[in-house]
Parts: structure tokens; sequence; C-alpha cells
């Protein structure tokens, strides 16, 4: 089936009404469109039930406050949409993305369900590897740990990576210091310990990274977040990068230089395995 097809028969939530992507209709003269006025949240449903979907909401409900954003329903109306969007789509695993924007009347509502592909068994044993970006985060501006649709900045520095053969980017702040992943936080192992970058780096509070953080603690493992550079990582005994819909994936080199050379693979399994426990 082509893109096109398949897009065709892709039931969306617009704005009130439940519509064939097809048949969706926007206004460019909105400023979500003009400014990338807006916020979205990608979520991954698990046999029709969504993870960490408490979680997901809030933080966009938050964000709106944030951008002076009116929500345009109560969290207990979101919840029935995107769900009624999942299961009007007939995938069993997907993941759904909720997108409000600024509009002239107050916010704008899209919900959008595709289905789920992951990564490979291989490409998880393989790990990803990674560049560091051209492109720096400002970790002076509240909206770096903000999940706006004004990506830009996160879209460049991952076609800076993959034009050059790796599946990430890694970026700095403006002093140096590691903010996060073109699309996910990272952490750091060293002597059975787990470090990741501050929020005050300029990193989005994922939710993943509230995840591992959680069983990090409920393990008696010892957490840090900080300032780390690249040096701290090339240091490190292994690594990791997390999002809500690939997970836990290991981080085994930098530009080419092995991270860790397998001292923790067992400690990365432990927390692929623990998160991946949340979906059954």
């Amino acid at each position: 089936m082509s893109i096109q097809n398949f897009q065709s028969k892709e039931i969306i939530f617009l704005n009130g009404k439940f519509l064939k992507a097809s048949q969706a209709r926007l206004s460019v003269l909105e400023p979500g469109f003009l400014y990338g006025w807006g916020l979205f949240e990608t979520m991954r449903a698990y046999n029709g039930k969504i993870v960490y979907f408490e979680q997901h909401l809030q933080r966009i409900k938050n964000s709106c406050r944030l951008l002076g954003m009116v929500f345009p329903h109560s969290l207990v109306s979101i919840k029935k949409i995107i769900k009624k969007t999942v299961a009007k789509n007939g995938f069993r695993d997907v993941y759904t993305r909720l997108t409000l924007w600024k509009c002239e009347k107050g916010t704008d509502i899209l919900v959008t369900v595709r289905k789920y592909k992951p990564y490979s068994i291989g490409k998880y044993r393989k790990g990803f590897c990674t560049c560091v970006s051209s492109f720096r985060q400002n970790d002076n501006f509240y909206l770096s740990r903000l999940k706006t649709t004004n990506y830009l900045l996160y879209r460049l520095a991952l076609r800076e990576a993959e034009k050059k053969g790796f599946d990430e980017a890694l970026i700095l702040n403006q002093k140096g210091y590691i903010a996060e992943a073109s699309r996910s936080n990272l952490f750091l192992i060293k002597d059975k310990e787990i470090f990741t970058p501050s929020l005050e780096c300029g990193c989005l509070n994922g939710i993943t990274r509230r995840v591992v953080l959680d069983l990090a603690k409920k393990n008696n493992m010892k957490v840090y977040e900080g300032n780390f550079t690249i040096e701290n990582l090339l240091a490190a005994d292994g690594a990791f990068l997390t999002n809500s819909l690939m997970g836990i994936m290991p981080l085994t080199s930098l530009e080419k230089i092995a991270i860790g050379k397998n001292k923790c693979l067992g400690l990365i399994k432990f927390f692929i395995k623990k998160y991946n426990s949340l979906f059954r």
C-alpha cells in the first residue's frame, strides 16, 4: 500500500470532527502555522492501552499555560477523543500524536494515529551511533524545556547526523554541556551509577526519562542530574537514549568512538526489560 493510499484511509480528529486525513483542511493564517506557536505529545499505545497517558496530557496542559494557550478540553474529554481515534484506526500497537496550536479563536486540536513500527531486535542489540551536532541549544530560554511545534533545531540536527551516516545527534548547550539528543534524552552509566543532564541544561523533561529515574531510585541506584561533557560520555561505562516511542536504546558510539566497550550491557538490559514490562 502506498503512503498516499494509507493516508487517505487514516482517521484523524480535527477540531471536533473525525475525518479521513485526506479531508483535513486548515487555515494557513493562524498563529500556530505562521509562528510555530503550538505543542505536541507523541504517545505509544500497546494493545490499545496508551502508556503514561496521564503524564503526557498533564505535561501538554501545563505547557499550554506557559505559552498563553487555552487547553481546549478537559483531560477526561481529551482522553476519550484520543482513545476513540486509536480505536477507529483499528491497530493494536500504534503511536498517536496530540497537537495543539494557537488560533485566533483559541486553540485548535489535532489527533493522528499511525501503526507503530518498532526498531528491530538487532538494532537494540547493536545500539545507536551518534555524532555531535553543529547546532546548539539555548539553555537560558525556558522554551527549550517544552515540546513545541517549533521543532526546527531538532530536525536540522537529525538531518545533519543522518547525512553523515549516524542514527542520532547529540546537542550541546551554549555552555558546552550535553543537553539532549535530537529526539531523545541521554543517560550515562559510570561505576553502576546513573547520570543524566539536568533540566537546566536545556533538555526536555521526557516521560521515559522520568520513568528511568524512578526505576533507578526504586532499585537503590544512585542517580545524578547535572552538567556533563562529551569527555564524560566517552569515559562512561555505558550510555543509552530514551523516548516514548523507542523506549530505551543503547548508545554504543560517538563520532565512531566506542562508548563503554560493553562494560555495563547487563545494566542497560535491566532497564530495557523493566521498561518493556510496563507495556504488558
